[in-house]
């Protein structure tokens, strides 16, 4: 029953159909939201009692950081969804997302030293959050690399699927690096299990400044998928009527 669920919900033809419809919906919304809370966070909230000015990093920083395990976590479900019921959507979006996952994580890392520099006097440390944000960078364009040096799609995505959920240990790790390990990063001021400890003048437009970017990293993965669907069904009667 799960599997007819999937399989119904997951052509590829659907899935490009859905796209078309409600991309430009996703897109402007998001680019609203983010940059009215970029707008908000930087202009109008006060300085920070110890960091100044530089802590509005954190509205590019925090949302990217976010994004970068989240999109992992999305590839690891991909691969549990492609190993268990075939669907090869799902595969798709496993090389769609592996990209973009690389792009966010390498902002996160950018943005963390740029802010590094005033708050800590140095640009990079071997702090655990960090070495940890790191391998995952290394292992998006791992993945990446590995999958493109494949001839034989079937093979490249079963590979890679696998390796996606071996490699997903490292997220965990990333999550909780600042509990386990003394390092340079603070704790999480925004948890499930309790208040934040940020201030609300600049919580709401951290929250603004997530969801936006979220939205419009969905929409590059969006693309990224919709180009992987036209390339590896290209032989298919209903992709040649839609181009």
């Amino acid at each position: 029953m799960i599997k007819k669920f999937i399989h119904q919900f997951a052509s590829p033809k659907t899935f490009i159909s859905k796209v078309d419809t409600y991309y430009n919906f996703i897109f402007y919304s998001a680019l609203l939201i983010y940059v009215l809370s970029i707008i908000w966070g930087i202009l109008f909230t006060p300085e920070d009692f110890v960091q100044g000015n530089s802590f509005r990093i954190i509205y590019l920083h925090v949302p990217a950081s976010f994004l970068s395990q989240s999109l992992y976590l999305a590839m690891g479900i991909c691969s549990i969804t492609f190993l268990i019921w075939r669907v090869k959507l799902a595969a798709y979006l496993i090389v769609a997302i592996a990209p973009i996952g690389a792009m966010a994580t390498f902002i996160a890392l950018i943005s963390g030293s740029i802010w590094g520099i005033p708050t800590w006097g140095t640009w990079w440390q071997w702090d655990a959050r960090i070495t940890s944000t790191l391998i995952l960078f290394i292992m998006y364009l791992g993945l990446i690399s590995l999958h493109s040096s494949f001839s034989n799609y079937e093979k490249a995505d079963k590979l890679l699927s696998w390796l996606v959920i071996v490699g997903a240990i490292n997220i965990p790790i990333i999550k909780k690096s600042v509990d386990w390990w003394s390092t340079l990063h603070q704790s999480a001021s925004i948890t499930l299990t309790d208040k934040p400890t940020i201030d609300p003048v600049m919580l709401y437009p951290l929250i603004g400044t997530v969801i936006g970017f979220f939205g419009l990293i969905i929409c590059l993965v969006l693309l990224s998928s919709k180009n992987q669907i036209l390339i590896r069904e290209k032989n298919k009667s209903w992709v040649k009527d839609y181009v």
